[in-house]
C-alpha cells in the first residue's frame, strides 16, 4: 500500500524548513524554534491519503480547533502559541510550541460506532473495557469510555489497547493522567455541542508534555470533524449508521457500488465525484458553523 503524500508547493519566506508531512497536516520549523503546522485540504480514508482534495477543509479544521483550545484551555494547556502566521498559510495555520509527544492515540467514546462497534461484536467489549449487552450501532453508552489506541506509522492500522498496555508503555501515572482528561475533554466537547444540537460520538485526542516541567498539553488538533464524530442530535436513532458531520460520508461512498473499490484490494481509491466532494465540503462547514454560531467565510 503507497500512502505518500506531496509536500505542497507553499513558498513559505526564508527560515521555514519543513519536517514532516501527514496524511493531512504540514509541519515545519520556524526561524524562532516553534512549529507551524499547517493543514491542508487532503482528507485520509481507510488508511489512504485520497488523491481528490475537499476545498477550504484546512481552513475549517484549523478555525475549529482554535476555537475549541479556547474552551477547553481550564482543562488541560495546548500547544497553540501564536496566529500570526506566513500570508500563504494564513487561515490555515498556527505555531505551537514543541512537546515531548505521547506516543498513544487518546480515544473517547460515548457511543457504539466504528472500530468500538466492531470490537464489541466480538467481545461486548472496547479496549478491556467490559460493556452491557444489548447495544447496537449508534447506542449511547453507559457512560464514556477511554479507548486508547497505539500510534502507527503513515499507511498502517491504530491498534486499540488497554489501559494496562498504555501503563506499560509510558507508565500508570501518565497513563491515568491521559484517561482522565481525555474524558475530560470528552465531556466539555459533547456537553457543548449537544447544546447546539449536536452529538459528539467519539473522538481522538494527542498530547505532549512540556519539556520544561513535564506538564501535559493538548497537541495537535481538537474536536474537528476528521478526528471525531458528530451527528444531528435530532437524527439519532440507535440501529444503524448515523447521518454525520465528519468524513463518514466519504468512507460510505468509497465502499458503495458507485465507487468500485475495496479498503482490501491493495489498490488506490478512486478520485472523489464533484458532487461527494462539495457535499464532504458542506458537511465541514455545516459542522463548524453549527458548533461555534459563526459563518464560515
Amino acid at each position: 500500500m503507497s500512502t505518500t503524500v506531496p509536500v505542497p508547493a507553499y513558498q513559505l519566506p526564508t527560515g521555514y524548513r519543513h519536517v514532516y508531512s501527514g496524511k493531512v497536516r504540514e509541519l515545519y520549523e520556524t526561524p524562532d524554534g516553534h512549529l507551524l503546522f499547517v493543514a491542508t485540504d487532503r482528507i485520509s480514508a481507510y488508511d489512504w491519503v485520497l488523491p481528490t482534495s475537499i476545498p477550504d477543509k484546512g481552513r475549517v479544521l484549523t478555525a475549529m480547533s482554535l476555537w475549541w483550545f479556547e474552551r477547553l484551555a481550564d482543562l488541560v494547556a495546548h500547544h497553540v502559541v501564536s496566529t500570526e502566521v506566513p500570508e500563504v498559510v494564513a487561515g490555515r495555520a498556527f505555531l505551537a510550541r514543541r512537546l515531548d509527544m505521547v506516543p498513544v492515540e487518546c480515544v473517547a467514546r460515548g457511543y457504539l460506532a466504528g472500530s468500538g462497534l466492531v470490537e464489541y461484536a466480538a467481545s461486548r467489549s472496547v479496549c478491556g473495557v467490559d460493556l452491557p449487552e444489548g447495544l447496537v450501532e449508534g447506542s449511547r453508552l453507559p457512560e464514556p469510555v477511554f479507548t486508547p489506541a497505539t500510534k502507527a506509522t503513515l499507511g498502517e492500522h491504530d491498534e486499540n489497547v488497554s489501559l494496562d498496555r498504555v501503563a506499560e508503555q509510558v507508565g500508570r501515572e501518565l497513563a491515568e493522567r491521559l484517561r482522565r482528561t481525555t474524558l475530560q475533554v470528552y465531556a466539555r466537547g459533547h456537553g457543548l455541542a449537544e447544546q447546539r444540537g449536536i452529538l459528539l460520538a467519539d473522538t481522538k485526542l494527542e498530547f505532549g508534555l512540556d519539556p520544561q516541567d513535564g506538564s501535559l498539553v493538548l497537541a495537535d488538533e481538537v474536536l474537528t470533524p476528521d478526528s471525531s464524530r458528530y451527528w444531528p442530535a435530532g437524527s439519532w436513532r440507535p440501529g444503524g449508521p448515523q447521518p454525520s458531520y465528519d468524513k463518514q460520508y466519504v468512507r460510505d461512498w468509497l465502499v458503495s457500488p458507485a465507487a468500485r473499490w475495496s479498503p482490501s484490494s491493495g489498490e488506490a481509491p478512486p478520485a472523489l465525484p464533484e458532487e461527494v466532494v462539495e457535499r464532504t465540503r458542506q458537511r465541514y462547514v455545516a459542522a463548524y458553523e453549527a458548533l461555534t454560531g459563526r459563518r464560515f467565510a
